[in-house]
């Protein structure tokens, strides 16, 4: 890959946001990669990891959600504030949820990318057999099965990443994260 100029992406977060197993931590950090082999000062922050952490005393309902993505938001807004690319992954179900986030980041530069796959494409990759946890009643509030996921109201970046190799899927990520003509 070319190299890119490095000033145009420092300091803003890049919002991975689609069903759970839709590919959005897979494609944050293989893109990652590729901007740290080009000397991008990136973090990854992903939902898994900060609910197993700073937001491992929230809970699933709506209340918990909404501050799970705040919390979620305000760490990228530091970080991003500090100079870093931050690629979140965040199934972010709701567009009040997205709209949280836009708030969050209003003096942030943000860029939301959702993450488009079908439910069936979701549950056929799901290696750690949630969906199916979810249907038997043993997961509750799951997103797609136990609480809703509401498609996109507004125009975002997109990528449905159904027949698309990760490398594909990451090439096209970089055709919208990186700005042609400034931000």
């Amino acid at each position: 890959m070319e190299d890119i100029e490095h000033s145009v992406l420092q300091g803003q977060v890049v919002w991975f946001f689609g069903r759970p197993c839709a590919g959005k931590t897979t494609i944050a950090g293989r893109l990652a990669e590729v901007l740290r082999d080009q000397d991008f000062p990136v973090i990854t922050l992903d939902g898994d990891e900060l609910r197993g952490t700073v937001n491992r005393d929230l809970n699933f309902s709506p209340q918990g959600r909404t501050e799970n993505i705040r919390r979620s938001a305000e760490i990228a807004g530091i970080l991003a504030n500090k100079g870093f690319i931050v690629l979140c992954s965040f199934v972010t179900p709701t567009n009040d949820l997205r709209n949280l986030v836009r708030n969050t980041l209003m003096n942030v530069k943000v860029k939301m990318v959702y993450i488009k796959t079908s439910l069936e494409e979701c549950k056929r990759r799901d290696s750690k057999g949630q969906y199916k946890q979810a249907q038997a009643g043993r997961i509750t509030d799951f997103t797609g099965i136990g609480s809703p996921f509401e498609e996109p109201a507004d125009s975002y970046g997109f990528l449905n990443t159904e027949g698309l190799t990760v490398e594909q899927a990451v090439a096209e990520c970089l055709q919208y994260v990186i700005p042609k003509s400034g931000f």
